[in-house]
């Protein structure tokens, strides 16, 4: 009992990694049959963890393939998209190896300005483009040189709905352009905001429309993540009481899971009671706090409000139905609606769409638990 196995971010090994097993045979199978796909989960469900996993089986099974990572979540325009891009390629490849040295070769001609990141070391590359076609060109050279490449390339573009943000309006338009062109390379493009994510690759209006294969992450498992849970925890044991509070608790919503478990794994308890898992999420809202109580300074009284009923529900269908308004003293159905509306765009409550309802649940466990619990 040292390290603490229950990771709150990043990916370290397939021993800390719970299942999605079925997730990584489709992504793993996709990729090998030449399919590009979209990953679609609200946002530290864990898509960022089973890309990593799905690209630690490649280089396991010493798959003849090269993954490369992208996350576009910071970028703001398409210039940024060509620098995170180029950035994620040098550190796929090395200068100082042969491909690298032909990238950087290649790269030079774009004339970029290029620094080294101090602390990592990693390239840092820049571009001052004076035209559109300037930048077409060079997006267009990246994707051609890994296209090139003996090995095939997984390119995984993560938050891949930002693009819909760029001041450019072409920008989908270019992308399937040239992403159909190449026959080297296979997409995995991940989004964590399902709507815009689905009018993207469904929209039969919209460039990437049916260009990929759909796949959807859910929760684990129960299960599934009791075993993985008391595994992790021995030689200390986990009470049947305190495994069931752990995950109603977080809504077996990986990050919250995980978080969790991290907060009383760091206690190191002979055994994980209920009392010893109540304390520990106590803690936690306690910790996050502060951060909540600046979230009311951002939105209105009337969405506070919302935000609250809402998280006392846990889960709302009829949220503009007659008897929540009243419940909640929250106003009229249009004014409902409207915060409803933006709520769901500041990510503060999450939709989830099924074949036969609609619901609401607030996007933050930890926040949904402390607004419960608060008011």
């Amino acid at each position: 009992m040292n390290a603490n196995p229950f990771l709150a971010k990043g990916y370290i090994s397939p021993e800390l990694f719970c299942d999605r097993e079925n997730e990584t045979k489709t992504l793993l199978s996709n990729i090998q049959n030449g399919l590009d796909t979209t990953l679609i989960s609200p946002r530290k469900m864990g898509k960022t963890g089973l890309i990593l996993h799905t690209f630690y089986k490649i280089s396991e099974e010493k798959l003849p393939l090269t993954p490369i990572y992208v996350d576009i979540f910071a970028t703001l325009s398409l210039k940024d998209f060509i620098k995170t891009l180029s950035e994620a390629i040098l550190a796929e490849f090395p200068e100082k190896t042969s491909i690298g040295s032909k990238f950087m070769t290649l790269l030079k001609g774009y004339r970029p300005t290029i620094s080294y990141d101090p602390a990592s070391g990693l390239p840092q590359v820049g571009f001052n483009f004076v035209s559109p076609n300037e930048q077409e060109y060079t997006l267009k050279g990246l994707f051609d040189f890994l296209n090139s490449q003996k090995k095939r390339v997984v390119l995984a573009i993560d938050e891949f709905q930002q693009i819909t943000e760029y001041p450019e309006k072409n920008v989908e338009a270019l992308l399937r352009t040239y992403t159909q062109q190449m026959h080297n390379i296979s997409f995995i493009y991940c989004g964590s905001k399902k709507s815009i994510m689905s009018q993207i690759f469904t929209d039969a209006a919209r460039p990437f429309y049916s260009s990929t294969r759909q796949l959807s992450l859910g929760k684990i498992d129960a299960d599934i993540y009791s075993a993985f849970i008391r595994e992790k925890f021995a030689p200390a044991t986990v009470t049947d009481e305190a495994m069931y509070y752990i995950l109603e608790w977080t809504r077996r919503h990986t990050f919250y899971t995980q978080s969790l478990c991290n907060e009383i794994f760091a206690r190191r308890p002979k055994t994980v009671s209920i009392d010893v898992a109540r304390k520990a999420s106590r803690e936690i809202l306690e910790k996050e706090s502060s951060n909540f109580l600046q979230i009311r300074d951002l939105i209105t009284d009337q969405q506070w409000r919302m935000l609250i009923a809402v998280a006392k529900e846990q889960s709302v269908q009829g949220v503009t139905s007659a008897d929540f308004l009243a419940k909640y003293q929250i106003g009229s159905a249009t004014n409902a609606r409207r915060n409803l509306e933006s709520l769901t765009d500041k990510e503060l409550l999450l939709e989830t769409i099924t074949p036969t309802e609609r619901s609401y649940s607030v996007y933050n466990v930890f926040l949904s638990r402390w607004l419960e619990a608060t008011y």
